[in-house]
């Protein structure tokens, strides 16, 4: 059963002021000495594990422990215990073979988020029927009160879904996203046991939005079980009438959006071709409008700066929507929670996210639709200081560029500035409260004037009406915001794993090249500093501690010999797809494969883990060797 982290660190914590106070630790010791003493006696083989567990056992000393062991007996909030009982018609895995023991396989993972707490299970074997049995322990809370117990009627108004997304990890370590489900609970609440059973059918993302790709069977119980369940009529009437009050501000918006374009096109007749983008399927394929893929999301502990908060965005890996056959792009915005669990997503996605952990930063930040070089369509973001100044971030890479605008009409000796950026028109910009369309004479960037209140250069949609169907819980058909999980990779483990396999593979290669390897684990060691101001840099944007590495580097070069060091940056840890990567650049090729007097080789990686599954690898390949003329 998963239990959120403070309830697990509670758990444990009650469990060893337990142990300390009954001195469990002397009385192990009394046991194990006592049965050692007798082994030796008996002229018996060595202690194992399993023969101590035994003799604890026949001392009581294990029933000593449960007996003692009190939890408080009124519980204080209610939980949902939600139950998966594995799967079932997972067609496209029909044909699949069952795996061999230790057989690397593709995995399925389900991820679970119910008010503001997540969940994922262990990864199970892709299958016809895959194994998916684990228990999840859910939180039903007060909104704004925690701390009381939440009754049948309180909950009823829960509206919040569990949302679960499934993910599909293959043997390179790839992710799929196989669906994206939404789950109304409270229909336990008219469950007469108090328990209810669900089969959920899971459908397809994107174009395969309609298709069904498999059934997982749920089981839902409260607990502490309810005094007086609520009729089951009760129960339906209410998510009818949220549906339709849904529905209703749903229509409102859409004709007022009809008529805000029509006033748009009226302004201008070129503002039919311009990138005015008010709604976006989700992957589901729901129009959604585009404020409500941005939220305010605070990251707490986990990303110090809105610089880190970029950093962190870029590292997601970047994937178009997958298409069945050839034709133009398919644009699919995600979930957050969905492009979070997959770890990868679109312009969109990340734009999106990072917009929304800017404006946590409590930043004027927005997301801007427009083109990039060759008129592609892209979509980026923008703050706005209090001074005026304009900032662009590109969400892929983490870099910023200041606007600096043209004067169209300045004389022609007078020098202009030249954009550092790639964007190249902007149709939009919107963020969680505004929507705003460029009806400037030209789309240019270079030429846009970002002052909102000029209503002649900026058309807005009314925030009321945009607050109407985008603020969180304005509707029930909005996804919650999930919060982000702290990092899933241990840094140092992971450093330490991929650089075992980096020397592995090559001294694997030099070997096969006829060439003997020989490290130098002191200059390995002295690479760590370079790595670190490499991410630093990437943070931040400035470049420091490399007088020390170089420093180092120095000194630990004798005079006469040659130094080369070649770094590279990846967003996996897959040792052989990044070994491959290397040697396709001719200069670390050069120091992989180096021959000549003395020759020792260095490698270092260091594993930078962000939060979720996201990390920054750095690799570091050096040699050293006496230089004959």
């Amino acid at each position: 059963m998963s239990l959120p982290p403070e309830k697990a660190t509670e758990l444990k914590q009650i469990i060893h002021d337990h142990l300390i106070k009954m001195d469990i630790h002397g009385k192990i010791r009394d046991v194990l000495a006592e049965t050692v003493r007798g082994d030796g006696q008996h002229g018996q083989r060595s202690l194992s594990e399993e023969d101590f567990i035994h003799a604890l056992q026949r001392r009581g000393i294990v029933e000593d422990v449960m007996k003692d062991l009190h939890f408080t007996n009124v519980p204080l909030r209610r939980y949902l215990y939600l139950q998966v009982l594995g799967g079932k018609a997972f067609l496209e895995h029909l044909q699949e073979p069952e795996p061999l023991p230790g057989q690397v396989c593709s995995t399925f993972t389900l991820h679970l988020h119910f008010r503001n707490q997540r969940f994922r299970s262990k990864p199970v074997p892709c299958a016809c029927e895959p194994d998916l049995q684990e228990g999840f322990l859910l939180e039903v809370h007060r909104d704004g009160d925690a701390s009381k117990m939440a009754d049948a009627t309180t909950m009823l108004s829960i509206c919040d879904p569990v949302h679960m997304v499934l993910i599909k990890t293959d043997t390179s370590g790839d992710t799929t996203l196989i669906s994206s489900y939404f789950l109304d609970w409270r229909r336990v609440l008219g469950a007469p046991t108090g328990k209810t059973s669900v089969s959920a059918e899971l459908l397809g993302v994107g174009s395969e939005c309609k298709v069904a790709v498999g059934v997982l069977n749920l089981k839902l119980e409260l607990y502490p079980p309810l005094t007086e369940n609520l009729s089951p009529d009760v129960v339906t009437t209410q998510q009818s009438l949220e549906r339709q009050k849904t529905a209703e501000k749903e229509r409102l918006f859409l004709v007022y959006a009809k008529q805000w374009w029509q006033e748009f096109l009226e302004i201008r007749p070129s503002h039919q071709s311009k990138l005015v983008k008010i709604f976006a399927q989700d992957e589901n394929g729901v129009n959604r409008p585009v404020c409500s893929y941005v939220r305010v999301l605070r990251a707490g502990r986990l990303l110090e700066s809105p610089r880190q908060a970029a950093r962190f965005v870029s590292l997601l890996a970047q994937e178009r929507a997958p298409v069945v056959g050839g034709g133009v792009r398919q644009e699919q915005w995600c979930s957050m929670m969905a492009f979070l669990c997959r770890n990868k997503g679109d312009c969109e996605d990340h734009a999106t996210l990072l917009c929304s952990l800017l404006l946590g930063f409590g930043l004027d930040a927005y997301v801007c639709v427009g083109t990039k070089a060759k008129n592609v369509p892209y979509t980026w973001v923008m703050t706005c200081g209090t001074d005026g100044s304009i900032t662009f971030w590109e969400s892929f890479t983490a870099h910023r560029y200041l606007h600096r605008p043209i004067d169209p009409d300045a004389p022609p000796m007078v020098p202009q500035p030249k954009p550092t950026h790639p964007y190249r028109t902007l149709g939009c910009v919107f963020n969680n409260k505004r929507f705003l369309a460029n009806c400037q004479p030209s789309d240019a960037v270079e030429l846009c004037v970002f002052d909102f209140t000029d209503g002649s250069r900026w058309k807005a949609m009314s925030e009321e009406a945009v607050r109407s169907v985008c603020a969180p819980g304005s509707t029930s058909s909005l996804p919650p915001t999930p919060p982000l999980c702290s990092p899933s990779v241990a840094p140092n483990e992971a450093s330490n794993q991929l650089e075992l396999e980096m020397r592995y593979l090559l001294a694997e290669h030099r070997k096969d090249l006829g060439l003997a390897t020989v490290w130098d684990d002191h200059l390995s060691y002295l690479l760590s500093a370079a790595l670190s101001a490499y991410e630093l840099e990437r943070c931040t944007g400035v470049l420091c501690g490399n007088e020390e590495f170089q420093d180092a580097v120095r000194r630990a070069v004798p005079d006469g010999h040659t130094f080369k060091g070649f770094p590279i940056h990846f967003l996996h840890r897959n040792a052989r797809r990044a070994f491959a990567t290397c040697l396709r650049s001719a200069f670390c090729e050069e120091i992989v494969c180096c021959r000549g007097d003395h020759v020792r080789l260095a490698v270092r990686v260091r594993v930078f883990a962000y939060p979720e599954a996201a990390c920054a690898v750095w690799i570091m390949f050096a040699c050293k060797y006496r230089s004959v003329l």
